[in-house]
């Protein structure tokens, strides 16, 4: 073995052992970055649910229909078929509400999923119905 080839394979270790432990780093900001991407999709939900109903508070008075809250637009939007699943924007509603008052981690978290695995989709639906009212605008 010369001398040329152990310098090259204690440089191939010492590279590895580098990326290793840059790894174990990473893994210990793991639960930070976690926390990180749940508070900016709460964010983003908070601000998505609050144009969402306004839009839907919008076409109702487009409609003749007066709707002054969240709640009552709602309401108003599952009596004209605008939304599907009445209950399902209520507790994005009551989501919305719990996450803006107060600050819970584990709250947050379950939140996090519900925005994750259920409104997303309703928001989503809202989207498409309205990509249809828009055209026939």
């Amino acid at each position: 073995m010369t001398k040329e080839r152990l310098l090259e394979r204690f440089q191939d270790f010492k590279n590895a052992l580098e990326r290793l432990k840059e790894s174990l780093q990473i893994e210990a900001y793991q639960d930070i970055i976690q926390d990180i991407i749940i508070d900016g999709v709460i964010q983003r939900f908070e601000f998505t649910f609050e144009l969402s109903w306004k839009l839907m508070k919008l076409f109702l008075e487009y409609e003749g229909i007066e709707a002054n809250s969240p709640r009552s637009a709602i309401r108003k939007a599952y009596e004209i078929n605008m939304i599907e699943d009445g209950e399902a924007w209520i507790d994005m509603m009551i989501d919305r509400n719990k996450i803006s008052h107060v600050y819970d981690e584990e709250m947050a978290k379950q939140i996090y999923d519900r925005i994750k695995e259920v409104h997303i989709i309703n928001l989503e639906k809202l989207l498409n119905r309205f990509e249809k009212v828009i055209e026939n605008l």
